[in-house]
């Protein structure tokens, strides 16, 4: 039997809330499974504004609206992430300006943003890798020195915390991500996280394709008309129906990860303590998600023979982002600061091993073993 990288986790409760939504009659955008939604991610987050969106690339390119990025602005971000946090930016004409990652936790070194920061520095757009917080306090102490907007790309962060504080929730603007490779799914999905009251009206209008019809269903204004640039960010209430059932078991769909992702962290610390590989490091000021188990291994050969060898007995385990500054639009578009040498290791040794919300304990247990045995392969190729 194949273990399957990931395997979408269904609460029993989806096709239940769908079918409620036909009977609402509503199935457009905005409606009252959205409006659920956005009520238990503000209750959870404590930010002051959620807008669910249709993806988390989507509310990635409302927070670059709402900063009101233009041509020639600088974002400094992470090499080290997906293709969406610079995109977002880019599309607004802005540089995103690669820095490199800390060795430990894989997120934006936060003793190197300062040295790329310009005239021209808009914002720093920050990514919690795996669900592990980046350092914020520093991050938004810099942001307040130079006067700089934080976005947070919490694609991989839902349920994770810094210092007690959600992540998403910290920054001016978040973004979550419902993907059906996250921990809470929709399919495609996202949500936009507003902490800065300023920017909590306009994002209503840039959300309803900019227009104030938000107030004209509150009552506010006689009619709604065109006020500001947008698009069309709303997902379907059936895409809100579904996310509701997952949101409504949000904790137990993060016990269940972070009992795998224990196990994954106990049975490989030994070949860590070997100098064989490195496991995952949690910050004391972090509580995570278990959205992500990793190991990083020595080499990019030894890298590549484990994913054969787990690939020969039917596991699923892949590695990560190729790093944005080395890609072409990343040369075309951005720049690097100096050179970004743990970016480019961590991208050429990092292995992501199969975790989800229903995975059984002998898949676990087989996942285990088999990379013990490759692993010892591995070793053995190399001497």
């Amino acid at each position: 039997m194949t273990i399957r990288f990931n395997s979408p986790f269904l609460t029993g409760n989806e096709l239940d809330n769908i079918e409620q939504a036909l009977v609402n009659g509503k199935l457009s955008g905005d409606g009252s499974f959205t409006r659920q939604c956005q009520a238990l991610i503000e209750n959870q987050t404590g930010c002051q504004k959620v807008l669910l969106t249709t993806s988390c690339t989507s509310a990635l390119e409302m927070s670059a609206l709402l900063i009101d990025v233009q041509p020639g602005d600088e974002v400094i971000m992470p090499s080290y992430t997906f293709v969406s946090t610079a995109n977002a930016f880019v599309l607004r004409g802005a540089v995103p300006v690669f820095v490199d990652i800390r060795p430990d936790t894989q997120n934006i070194d936060e003793n190197l943003i300062e040295d790329a920061i310009t005239a021209k520095t808009k914002a720093i757009a920050v990514v919690h890798y795996a669900g592990v917080a980046c350092a914020m306090d520093e991050i938004m102490s810099i942001a307040a020195k130079y006067n700089l907007r934080v976005i947070e790309d919490a694609a991989q962060g839902v349920m994770s915390s810094y210092k007690g504080k959600a992540v998403g929730g910290i920054g001016d603007l978040g973004a979550f991500s419902y993907h059906d490779t996250k921990n809470l799914i929709s399919g495609e999905g996202g949500s936009l996280l507003v902490n800065n009251a300023d920017f909590v009206d306009r994002a209503e209008i840039i959300w309803e394709k900019g227009t104030n019809r938000r107030q004209f269903f509150r009552g506010e204004v006689d009619k709604y008309t065109w006020q500001d640039i947008g698009s069309s960010y709303l997902p379907s209430e059936i895409t809100a129906a579904f996310l509701l059932a997952q949101m409504q078991q949000a904790q137990e769909i993060t016990a269940a990860r972070m009992e795998i992702w224990e196990r994954y962290n106990s049975e490989l610390e030994e070949l860590e303590a070997q100098g064989y590989l490195n496991r995952p490091v949690i910050p004391e000021y972090v509580e995570h998600n278990a959205h992500m188990f990793y190991i990083i291994l020595k080499s990019q050969k030894s890298r590549q023979k484990l994913l054969e060898l787990l690939k020969e007995k039917d596991i699923r385990a892949v590695f990560h982002y190729i790093p944005l500054h080395s890609s072409p639009a990343g040369k075309k578009f951005g720049r690097a600061v100096g050179n970004l040498p743990v970016t480019d290791r961590v991208s050429s040794c990092l292995v992501r091993l199969p975790i989800w919300a229903g995975m059984q304990d002998f898949q676990v247990e087989r996942v285990i073993r088999e990379v013990k045995t490759a692993l010892a392969k591995v070793l053995l190729d190399r001497k």
